[in-house]
Order: structure tokens, then C-alpha cells, then sequence
């Protein structure tokens, strides 16, 4: 195994670990995930579905590159995600709490029927003062360097 399917191989396991791991805080914790969390999900199965191509591929040069770009996304998005967890600055409007001043009571009904099960302001776990999106910004940004000393490596 080169330098750079090595990287590769283990930009791809911990995605899948990651992705693993927030479907066992789901479906073994009973966490269930808010409207954030699932769109980090996203980016770690494009990674995982990169990773695999490019071991299959080592010839495409270019997948590497692609996997750092997911990684970075699902990184940004939980960083995002753990600033409006903190209360640093608001989330979408469908998934946080919101204003609710100026609404009349039918507006007022209706995002309460159409609100989320799980506000994506709330924290329902963390570690060291630090939530899952944290975490998974933290480690997603490590993976993303991984990614870019894979695209770099030169076997």
C-alpha cells in the first residue's frame, strides 16, 4: 500500500467511524438527530463513496482533493451547527426556536405544528463542553487535513 492510499484509506475509515458513530448515539443512544445533524451525514457518505473510488482508482489524482472538500463541508456545517447550539448567532428558522414576536396565533400555530421533534439549538450531548457538532467539526477538520496530505502525496 503507497503513502497516499494509506492516507486515503484512513480519511475513508474515519468518515465512516464518524457516520457510524452518530447512527449509534441515534439508533443505540437514542439521540434522535435534529435537521442539522442529519446534513452532516451527508458529506461523510460522499466522502466514504470518494475514498472507496479513489483506492479503486489511484490514477484519478483529482479524488482526494473532492474528499478534502467534503470533509471541510461537514466541518463547517458542525461548526456552524455548534455556534447556534452556544448561542453565538442563530440557526434556520426550522429548527431553532426563533422570534415569535409579531406572529399572529395562526401564524403562531403553524410553526408549532410544522416545528422540528429535535430543536438543533439544543445540546443532547457533549464531552469535555463540547456538543457532537463540535466534535464533529474538530474531527472533521483532521480528516480534511488528511484528505489534502493524500491529494499532495506524491507515489
Amino acid at each position: 500500500m503507497t503513502r497516499k492510499s494509506g492516507l486515503v484509506a484512513l480519511a475513508t475509515i474515519g468518515s465512516a467511524a464518524l457516520l457510524l458513530g452518530a447512527f449509534g448515539f441515534q439508533h443505540l443512544g437514542g439521540l434522535a438527530p435534529c435537521k442539522m445533524c442529519i446534513w452532516q451525514r451527508y458529506p461523510h457518505a460522499v466522502a466514504i463513496a470518494i475514498g472507496g473510488v479513489a483506492l479503486a482508482l489511484p490514477r484519478l489524482s483529482f479524488l482526494p482533493l473532492l474528499g478534502a472538500v467534503a470533509a471541510g463541508v461537514t466541518s463547517a456545517i458542525g461548526a456552524f451547527h455548534a455556534g447556534v447550539e452556544q448561542g453565538w448567532w442563530e440557526g434556520p428558522s426550522t429548527c431553532t426556536s426563533g422570534d415569535i414576536s409579531g406572529l399572529s396565533s395562526d401564524d403562531l400555530f403553524d410553526q408549532i405544528m410544522n416545528a422540528p421533534l429535535v430543536r438543533c439549538d439544543d445540546i443532547p450531548w457533549e464531552m469535555f463542553s463540547i456538543s457532537m457538532a463540535g466534535w464533529n467539526a474538530i474531527a472533521s477538520a483532521v480528516l480534511m487535513l488528511i484528505w489534502i496530505a493524500a491529494w499532495r502525496a506524491r507515489d
